[in-house]
């Protein structure tokens, strides 16, 4: 194979979808990782129809470590050649005071949001270091910037993902390796509907009056940042609405 590959995770839809799209445009080898594998083929299918992108789907539930080792250490040797790694798979679960909060929430939260983009990177990275090549490109989110009521936990999270983004860098310095961590306020995908089980009313009200950012404005961020050259890294990004001013101060059109 003579052209680059991106391992995107949480591929099935939002903007892990809209990133393996930019990538298959620019002509990389797609490695597609998700639980939904019947999206994934979906997706798949019409990249391939469309751009004659060269792909390979990981059923993958990035929770599990070993899943994420036995997955990726069954690749072809030279789809493990990872030229991008997007992590991107993540969720929030509730909105409940701390004193309220549901463990299980926050369990699922802690072992999607740091500790699968832990696995991931510990799989892929070493890799990276031994080419001496590669870009790892974090999704985060404004709560990793700023703490909200009742974000108590996915805060942390997306702190976490912040506090480590920065450490990648530190530590994978000497071995020519790009890091990146994108952090998105409003972006209208399913983040709601799963942060409120399902409930699309609650998840509509959200961006009710006002124009959030769509999956397709962070995967042309991701394209920016994954064509700058060899020696430009694009360290730190915040990429908000223009009707969003900080993680609560939102600007809704008046209804008439």
């Amino acid at each position: 194979m003579s052209n680059k590959i991106a391992f995107i995770t949480g591929a099935s839809a939002g903007i892990g979808a809209a990133c393996a799209t930019i990538f298959a445009q620019e002509g990389y080898n797609l490695l597609l990782a998700a639980r939904r594998v019947d999206r994934l083929e979906v997706l798949s299918k019409n990249l391939t129809a469309s751009h004659g992108t060269d792909i390979k789907l990981l059923p993958l539930d990035v929770r599990n470590a070993e899943e994420v080792s036995f997955t990726f250490g069954n690749l072809p040797e030279e789809w493990k050649q990872v030229d991008v790694l997007v992590n991107n798979a993540g969720l929030s679960q509730g909105l409940d005071p701390i004193h309220e909060g549901d463990i299980g929430d926050w369990d699922r939260m802690i072992d999607t949001n740091i500790k699968g983009l832990l696995y991931v990177t510990r799989t892929v990275a070493p890799l990276m270091a031994a080419r001496q090549s590669g870009h790892i490109i974090n999704i985060g989110s404004i709560a990793g910037k700023e703490v909200y009521p009742n974000g108590n936990v996915y805060c942390a999270t997306k702190h976490a993902v912040d506090a480590l983004t920065k450490a990648m860098r530190i530590d994978l310095l000497d071995k020519g390796i790009r890091v990146t961590s994108i952090h998105p306020g409003m972006v209208e995908t399913e983040f709601s509907e799963v942060r409120f089980k399902g409930n699309k009313e609650r998840a509509s009200a959200v961006y009710h009056n006002m124009e959030p950012l769509v999956a397709e404005d962070i995967a042309e961020t991701v394209r920016f940042i994954a064509s700058r050259p060899k020696h430009v890294n694009i360290s730190d990004i915040i990429i908000m609405p223009t009707a969003q001013a900080t993680a609560t101060m939102v600007m809704r059109n008046e209804e008439g």
